[in-house]
Order: C-alpha cells, then structure tokens, then sequence
C-alpha cells in the first residue's frame, strides 16, 4: 500500500501525522492507535496540488532571467515569446 504523504500532510495541516508504508499516527504518540484520514480530503488535496504542479515544471523550463533578458535583447519580445515561452507553456499547461 502506497499513501499519498503530500496529499495527506495538506489535508490535515493542523495534524503532526507519522506515515508509514502503510498505515498513519500522530506524532508523538507510542504509535498504537492509528489515524484514519478522510480519503475524500486526501483526495480533494491531491487535486489542488496538481493544480499547482505546472507552476513548479515550467519554472524549471524556463532558462534564468539572464538568458532570457539577452534573448529579449538580442531577438525582441514577439521572438522570445514565441521561442521560449510558448513552447514552455505547451508543455506544461495550466489544468483546468
């Protein structure tokens, strides 16, 4: 069994959570008594963080303000958007 830790952690930000392989405790705790979590919480979670996974992709796409400022120098905005921020954007698009 595989839990989600990402999805479970934004589920229960309140909850100091110990995940295991397999099961859930609260921390702290002599790890006797599970915790049981909303799966339609972690699941609602895992959405959101979907959402917001194309952000963290496309700003590892992207080359550094550097490059791209000389880029903008060299070639002009309409050529810099068309050679670096489209094809960055195609890749990874913004969920619905």
């Amino acid at each position: 069994m595989s839990l989600d830790n990402e999805a479970i952690h934004t589920a229960y930000p309140n909850e100091l959570l110990e995940i295991t392989d397999d099961a859930i405790f609260k921390a702290n705790t002599d790890l006797s008594e599970k915790f049981t979590v909303d799966q339609n919480l972690v699941d609602a979670a895992r959405v959101e963080l979907n959402k917001k996974l194309y952000i963290n992709q496309r700003k590892a796409e992207y080359p550094d303000m550097g490059t791209q400022l000389d880029y903008i120098y060299h070639n002009g905005l309409d050529k810099w958007k068309t050679d670096i921020v489209d094809p960055v954007k195609a890749k990874y698009p913004k969920p619905e």
